[in-house]
């Protein structure tokens, strides 16, 4: 066999190049920026005392987002303030949606689950 022979790959094999690594913290901004894009949304929500309570556990907590990858599979909490006018149900429902579409989608990676945490309501017009 020549030393070309050698060297070439077969097509329908991929060749390894090296790692890709996607750090928590991307993760959790993904889930961010997703859940704000929600309808009914407001805004995350913010517990201080349980950002510590994360963080010595070891979870990646970012504003109302906690992300842990458990076997290459991604597990989701998110805490929420709602506008006062929407279906708080639905809105959950839509919220894990959306975040296991966009992890799925932009990441590679399988979705364990959403807890969806809706902590408050904020008064106003569901049409703003």
């Amino acid at each position: 066999m020549s030393a070309k022979q050698q060297d070439e790959v077969p097509v329908n094999v991929p060749q390894k190049l090296g790692s890709v690594r996607i750090a928590p913290a991307v993760l959790a901004t993904i889930v961010r920026l997703t859940a704000l894009n929600v309808p009914g949304v407001v805004r995350m929500y913010r517990d201080i005392s349980s950002d510590m309570n994360r963080f010595f556990r070891g979870q990646v907590a970012g504003e109302g987002v906690i992300v842990e990858v458990v076997d290459d599979a991604v597990a989701v909490d998110l805490a929420v303030v709602i506008r006062s006018g929407y279906n708080l149900y639905t809105v959950g429902i839509q919220l894990q949606t959306a975040v296991a579409r966009a992890i799925t989608e932009m990441v590679g990676m399988p979705v364990i689950g959403v807890d969806v945490h809706i902590e408050e309501i904020e008064a106003g017009d569901p049409s703003d």
